[in-house]
């Protein structure tokens, strides 16, 4: 049983991680991330956002979390507002054959 447990742990892990990967590549590919750094962002925020944050993305540093985080936002899809606007698109009548 805790094999298993640890085994599902590190699969999510290993996920997290290609997830994160993927998004930080995408980002860099349309320009968002590059090699200058040159702002920085300062806020408060509670101590336990931060830790869940940086836990469940299997982050370490507050910079790999913004980045991380702000190249999510940036890249978001608009596909829930897509699909709720086009509610009514299409005949009731239609068949669907299911």
């Amino acid at each position: 049983m805790v094999a298993q447990i640890r085994s599902a742990e590190e699969n999510e892990e290993r996920v997290a991680l290609t997830r994160n990967k993927l998004v930080l590549e995408q980002a860099r590919a349309v320009g968002l991330l590059g090699a200058a750094k040159n702002t920085r962002l300062s806020g408060r925020v509670p101590s336990e956002l931060i830790d869940a944050a940086k836990k469940r993305a299997h982050v370490t540093s507050d910079t790999e979390l913004l980045e991380l985080a702000l190249s999510r936002l940036a890249l978001e899809d608009d596909f829930g507002a897509r699909l709720v606007g086009r509610k009514g698109s299409i005949p009731a009548d239609i068949d669907l054959g299911i």
